[in-house]
């Protein structure tokens, strides 16, 4: 049976816009990771190489800043619409 697009292959899952629980999860658990590891994290930054740290921060930047206009342009319009109705919704 081929999926349609728009038509959900559950009806009854997980409601449009829902949080992912795993994904959250995993966040929390990296975030007591970091936060129990503070010390031992910037020690061992401070130990790396300049090249290494730059690579380090990029790495970094990847996961904390948005992602750049070019790739915002192979969004469909649908998935504008998602992401502007997430941005609403997460400023409220």
């Amino acid at each position: 049976m081929k999926f349609e697009k728009g038509v959900s292959g559950n009806p009854k899952g997980r409601p449009k816009g829902t949080p992912n629980k795993t994904s959250d999860e995993i966040r929390n658990l990296i975030q007591d990771f970091i936060d129990k590891n503070m010390e031992t994290l910037q020690a061992d930054y401070e130990s790396l190489e300049p090249k290494d740290r730059l690579n380090f921060i990029e790495r970094l930047f990847k996961h904390v800043l948005p992602a750049p206009l070019h790739e915002l342009e192979r969004l469909t319009d649908e998935q504008l619409d998602e992401l502007i109705t997430r941005l609403k919704k997460n400023n409220q």
